[in-house]
């Protein structure tokens, strides 16, 4: 996802947009693959209007939610502003990382004690004695590792518990915007080498809870490295539940990537939605953004099929 801290200012355009509703409208009759962007920070309304008629016809947005590794609430209050526009959405939560670690995983460091030692020191008789002194020294211990004070990311908050938690500030956020039931919730799990027992633990939680709330759909964005792991998982969870229809997963990876491909060419049968370009800047009708391209099955890919 895109990680940039600052929205470009887009200039105001006027009347660009007169023709919006046939463009979108036109767009959401084609059968796909349907091409979708996403960028850090809302790009303000001329921005997205501006982009709305490109000659590159984006569809698309992802829609990111304040979440525990995306602080950023710019997006928050724009869904009906963007449905009015004509924008189809992707709602994206950003939960907890591992960030390369292990969460829980105890760490080696050093600290320092107050010893009694025994030292040899020289009389002026010239004869040596021994004599026991305070000394600070250096140990090494482990330690369980914690988070920063006041921190809502963390590689040590990976768990179940953090994993349920999060899912209800999801849902109570997806809710509040106005989504629809049945909207589904991407879980933005970014790459790792390897998958934790607790990042397991914490996307299972998160998908049982949302579940079992009923209100929306679990989904997930996932690296193609860790794609079958992850689907593997939570195709269990979601039986468990008795849910049979297939969960929504949303696919990085950069090879052989293409704005007219299908989803599936990703190389995962599953996947609904492909990203493909990360962090690049285009610029369309005299507005410049730095955005992920990604193209999609459906023309608002949190708007389940069928509805």
């Amino acid at each position: 996802m895109s990680t940039g801290t600052t929205p470009l200012q887009a200039p105001s355009i006027g009347e660009v947009v007169s023709t919006a509703a046939e463009t979108i409208a036109d767009d959401l009759s084609d059968t796909g693959p349907h091409l979708g962007f996403d960028t850090f920070a809302y790009p303000g309304d001329d921005a997205m209007k501006a982009w709305l008629t490109a000659d590159k016809p984006y569809s698309w947005v992802g829609y990111y939610l304040s979440a525990p590794c995306h602080t950023d609430d710019t997006w928050e209050g724009k869904r009906q502003t963007l449905t009015d526009m004509g924008w189809g959405m992707a709602v994206i939560y950003v939960g907890q990382q591992t960030w390369g670690r292990t969460p829980g995983q105890k760490v080696t460091v050093t600290r320092y004690v107050t010893k009694r030692v025994r030292t040899t020191v020289k009389l002026k008789s010239g004869k040596r004695v021994a004599r026991y002194v305070n000394k600070r020294v250096p140990v090494r211990v482990l330690v369980a590792p914690r988070a920063t004070p006041n921190a809502s990311c963390s590689s040590h908050f990976v768990g179940a518990s953090r994993g349920t938690a999060d899912a209800s500030d999801a849902i109570t956020k997806t809710a509040a915007e106005g989504f629809a039931n049945g909207t589904v919730i991407f879980l933005d799990i970014e790459r790792m080498e390897t998958v934790p027992k607790a990042m397991r633990a914490y996307y299972e939680a998160w998908t049982q809870r949302v579940l079992a709330d009923g209100r929306f759909t679990p989904g997930y964005y996932a690296h193609s490295y860790n794609a079958n792991l992850i689907y593997r998982d939570v195709k269990q969870v979601y039986t468990a539940a008795g849910v049979s229809k297939d969960q929504p997963f949303w696919i990085a990876s950069g090879r052989g990537f293409a704005p007219d491909k299908d989803p599936t060419e990703v190389g995962h049968s599953f996947a609904q939605v492909w990203q493909g370009i990360l962090d690049v800047v285009e610029t369309h009708n005299g507005v410049k953004l730095p955005i992920d391209v990604n193209v999609a099955m459906l023309p608002s890919p949190s708007v389940p099929a069928g509805e």
